[in-house]
Formats: C-alpha cells, structure tokens, sequence
C-alpha cells in the first residue's frame, strides 16, 4: 500500500458506519415514538372506562388519573408511559339531563384528556423533543356509580290447611247379569257336483284336393265334380 492511500480504509468505514448507525437508531426512535402514541391514546380510554362506571366526585376524578398512568386506582408500580403523571391528565363530567341523578346514565359523559406530551429523543441530532399531539377519549354514562340495597323479598305468610269433610260412601252398582249367546246353527253340507260325461271327440275333415294331387299320398280329397282318376290315381 503506497503512503498517499494509508487511512483510506478507516476513512470508509466511518461513513458507512455513520450512515448504518444513523439508519438503526432512527428506526429504533420512531418505533419508540410510535409506542408512546398508541399507549397514550389507550391511556385516555383506560382511564373513561373506569369514570364512566363510579361516581363523578373529587375521590373518582384522582381515581381516573391513578388507572390512566398506573393502570390501578391505587397509584402503584411505574408509569406505564415514561414521563406521564397524573397532573398531565385531565378529567370533564358532563351532568346527565335529570337533576337527581346527578353524573350518569342516561346521557351523562365524561372525557378524559393528555394533552401536550412531551416525547423525548435518545439520538441529539434527532431534536431534544417532540410535542405530540391531544389525546381524548369522551364516553357516556353507564351508572350512576351507585349500588342498592339488597333487595329481600317478604316471607309469605303460609295459607291454613283446609279441615278435610267426611267422605261420601259409594252407593255399589247392580250387577247385570249376561244374556246368553245363541247357539250357532250347523251349515249344511254342500252336495257335490256331477262330474260330465266327455262327448265323442268329432273326425276332423282332410282338405279338399287340387287338380292333379294324388289322394293317396297327400291324404287330401276330390271336392265334386272332381274325381280320381283311375289310371293316375289323381284329381281330374
């Protein structure tokens, strides 16, 4: 290697590691940015959903900011997104339309807002922060956050027993007594038929002969006015 080329390898590798690097941990920053947008948008539900089932007072309001940061109304464990307090987190009744019943169904709401987070980069040349935009989740009412007393039914006074009357005794059927059947007559016995005496079976008649056939070998006869012939033994 000539001394004109020395350090030209480290010279390459620190731009391609720069451009690497900086691809890398852009990625990784705006995934992060991406996360903290969605947990934010579900804080905010987190924290309607449980105002719309208790009581809109002070104790209930501290309560909903406690489940959006903590996830309990308690206010233990971390934040489940980095930065966010309960002083980020602002909470709205809206008074349902019948006086008595105060915050509640049927048409009260309430909205829960994180307006103005702050999302802070790790890469410095990305910019210190960003400011993301209004989270608001408004839903209505579904109780009044109140539970009745248990509800007891009155012990039902049992009905007296009625006094059970004497019994009428059955005044027995009479008996009929069976007619009897009459005795069947005897059919009388069928006399038998006489049998017929077969007639004698009629000689059938041979067929009339043609001119010039021979009686004796066809066994046919002369129809008048023929007759055999004595010489040739045919009809003529």
């Amino acid at each position: 290697m000539s001394k004109g080329q020395r350090g030209a390898t480290l010279v390459e590798f620190a731009i391609g590691a720069l451009i690497f690097f900086t691809a890398t941990f852009g990625v990784l920053e705006f995934s992060r940015l991406l996360w903290t947008h969605n947990a934010l948008a579900d804080a905010a539900r987190r924290g309607a959903r449980y105002a719309v089932t208790h009581k809109g007072n002070a104790d209930e309001e501290a309560n909903t900011k406690k489940v959006a940061v903590y996830g309990n109304v308690n206010g233990e464990g971390q934040p489940l997104v980095a930065g966010l307090t309960t002083d980020m987190v602002f909470v709205e009744y809206k008074e349902s339309s019948i006086p008595e019943v105060g915050f509640g169904y049927p048409d009260g709401s309430v909205t829960v807002t994180i307006p103005d987070y702050e999302f802070k980069f790790v890469l410095p040349f990305l910019g210190a922060s960003l400011t993301l935009p209004e989270y608001r989740t408004t839903l209505t009412a579904e109780s009044t956050g109140i539970i009745p007393d248990p509800i007891t039914s009155p012990t039902p006074t049992p009905e007296p027993s009625p006094t059970p009357g004497p019994s009428a005794t059955p005044t027995p059927e009479p008996t009929v007594t069976p007619t009897p059947e009459p005795t069947p007559t005897p059919s009388p016995t069928p006399t038998p038929a006489p049998t017929p005496t077969p007639g004698p079976t009629p000689t059938p008649t041979p067929p009339a002969c043609k001119r010039g056939d021979k009686p004796a070998e066809t066994g046919c006869y002369c129809k008048p006015p023929m007759d055999v012939n004595s010489g040739s033994g045919k009809c003529m």
